[in-house]
């Protein structure tokens, strides 16, 4: 009901856009999430929408990098990364939950996609 992808290698200083696309479930009312895990640590709130009122949040490591959006017409969640950092490293994942303030948590998630891997080399 999620299909993430947009992952890839990037030099630092490099982009990338990755995808979220949803289905299932009335996109808008959700919050979708964009979370990452690198090897041996525990999965991280990146960044998270809500399409019904464009509320953002960003985890503070990312802020001026990233930019989450939606377009409600195609179910699809974009996070453009910006000035990548080989700290950005990790496969991120998409979720769906209906709590936008609580959306850089995983606890409350009712849906998640497979992972695209992001690496970026120094």
């Amino acid at each position: 009901q999620l299909q993430a992808s947009g992952g890839g290698l990037v030099q630092a200083g490099g982009s990338l856009r990755l995808s979220c696309v949803a289905s299932g479930f009335p996109f808008e009312e959700y919050a979708i999430g964009w979370f990452r895990q690198a090897p041996g640590m525990e999965r991280e709130g990146v960044s998270c929408i809500k399409s019904s009122d464009a509320s953002t949040y960003y985890t503070d490591s990312v802020k001026g990098r990233f930019t989450i959006s939606s377009d409600a017409a195609k179910n699809t969640v974009y996070l453009q990364m910006n000035s990548l950092i080989p700290e950005d490293t990790a496969v991120y994942y998409c979720g769906a939950q209906l709590d936008i303030s609580t959306c850089l948590t995983e606890d409350w998630y009712d849906y998640w996609g497979q992972g695209t891997q992001v690496t970026v080399s120094s």
